[in-house]
């Protein structure tokens, strides 16, 4: 009988997960990861409109412990707290102070459950990690491919990109073939606690938090202007370039005339650059290059295949072309709207996610499209 790891969240998947193994016959435990030391990693000032005084990570451990009890298995709990403040966040920190727009999930498991996490359980004689992730395994050749999920409304491939290729061989998704009402109705048959938990929806293993607020204890809030690309006026303060992203319209606080779009920033200059709604050409790419580029089953290149540029975006149509230095371009001439350098590009071929890695450079018919945004600005400088 196999030993299963299960990464248990203190969420209904990963709850739902481990009773599936556990039907299934295989020797099942439960593992709670505490990656974030609240009282070490923020500044309580006092302020309780910014930080619940009760850590969210004790109150789902407790889920998770109450979930275990219920289900009759044995529940570890470990600590990754330096591993994720190393790999995980301070990654997301330092790519938001160039101005990117990172994805914490996606870091978080490639370095934190599929790495550490599998390093802890291979240690203590288990033989697979299972998680509450809606994906799938495949089979090609004699190895296995990652899938999308059954259930394509809560697919989570996109954020499995990054993990290493031979995890796949040590891994199961429980949920990979069942949609998500089935899994709410299996937790309130089995009389869970967390049966209508709300799914989280914060940063990974940090909760949901007031996004600005909280990153303002590791990047001071710098205000500068906001500029009209098309007319070069200021028409707007905005609270600090590292927190807007492309193609976002909500939350810029510009009177007047509107909506405004976010199509670029300087983060030396400290500008946020916008367009109206009539001029909205400017989010508009037509080739990224992709760089750090993992790889996740074997395919021939050039190729025609699906890629999603953020999670839950359609799939979109892009010819898929290898350079000579191991980076990608994504091709797809007929534009496809806001993508943001520093964000995943993850391509598929059919079901089966193949490859992925970062956005470095978007293009808009051959001009390096944040470089173009700029110039436009300031044409003196170009």
């Amino acid at each position: 009988m196999k030993k299963v790891l299960v990464g248990l969240s203190g969420g209904v998947d990963s709850a739902v997960a481990a009773y599936l193994l556990q039907q299934q016959g295989y020797d099942v435990t439960c593992a709670f990861m505490r990656n974030w030391d609240s009282v070490a990693n923020e500044d309580f000032s006092g302020n309780p409109t910014l930080y619940d005084p009760v850590c969210p990570q004790e109150a789902d451990y407790k889920d998770a412990a109450d979930v275990a009890a219920k289900l009759g298995l044995e529940l570890l709990r470990i600590d990754f707290i330096k591993e994720y403040w190393d790999d995980v966040f301070q990654t997301f920190i330092d790519e938001y102070k160039l101005g990117r727009t990172p994805n914490p999930d996606i870091l978080c498991n490639r370095y934190i459950k599929f790495d550490s996490f599998m390093k802890f359980a291979k240690e203590k004689g288990f033989d697979i990690v299972a998680t509450g992730h809606y994906a799938r395994l495949g089979e090609e050749g004699n190895h296995h491919v990652l899938c999308k999920a059954v259930d394509h409304n809560k697919d989570q491939s996109y954020f499995l990109t990054e993990i290493r290729r031979e995890v796949l061989e040590h891994v199961l998704f429980p949920l990979g073939e069942i949609e998500k009402p089935e899994v709410r109705r299996i937790a309130e048959e089995l009389g869970l606690s967390i049966a209508k938990k709300k799914d989280s929806t914060g940063i990974c293993f940090i909760g949901e938090r007031r996004f600005r607020e909280f990153l303002g204890n590791y990047l001071p809030m710098k205000s500068g202007d906001i500029i009209d690309v098309t007319t070069k006026q200021k028409v707007g303060i905005h609270q600090g370039v590292m927190y807007y992203t492309i193609g976002q319209r909500k939350g810029l606080d510009i009177g007047g005339i509107g909506p405004f779009f976010v199509v670029g920033k300087d983060v030396y200059k400290n500008e946020l650059y916008v367009v109206d709604a009539n001029h909205q050409d400017l989010l508009y790419a037509t080739s990224c290059l992709v760089t750090g580029v993992n790889w996740l089953a074997d395919r021939t290149l050039p190729l025609q295949c699906h890629a999603k540029f953020r999670y839950r975006q359609a799939d979109n149509d892009v010819e898929l072309v290898l350079n000579e230095d191991g980076t990608l371009t994504a091709l797809f001439p007929e534009g496809i709207r806001s993508i943001t350098p520093g964000q995943e590009a993850v391509f598929y071929d059919g079901d089966v996610m193949f490859a992925g890695g970062k956005i470095e450079k978007v293009y808009k018919d051959g001009l390096n499209l944040m470089e173009h945004v700029k110039a436009l600005v300031h044409p003196e400088t170009n």
